[in-house]
């Protein structure tokens, strides 16, 4: 989903405190929406931003709801973006 290893997702999880996956019997990871979310806003700081993480961890503290207002918008765009481009190509044809 975010072309990342497992293992950066679980460093992630260990160095924010916002991603708190249930764990099975197994002990394998079980994320709600909301664990999703926050791996994509640290996802969005992290590797598009290219915020260190203790820049990234001081962005989602500051004002959480601004971080992930700004996200959503910047996610709204892209699949405008996609969107348009595809209108493009299929005008060019």
């Amino acid at each position: 989903m975010f072309d990342v290893n497992a293992s950066l997702i679980r460093f992630w999880e260990k160095e924010f405190d916002i991603i708190k996956p249930k764990k099975n019997a197994k002990g394998n990871r079980l994320f709600t929406q909301q664990d999703i979310d926050s791996i994509a806003l640290i996802h969005h700081y992290v590797k598009e931003r290219r915020l260190t993480l203790e820049g990234a961890r001081q962005k989602i503290k500051e004002n959480r709801d601004d971080a992930e207002h700004t996200f959503q918008i910047v996610q709204s765009l892209k699949k405008v973006r996609a969107m348009l481009l595809e209108i493009k190509e299929n005008i060019d044809e």
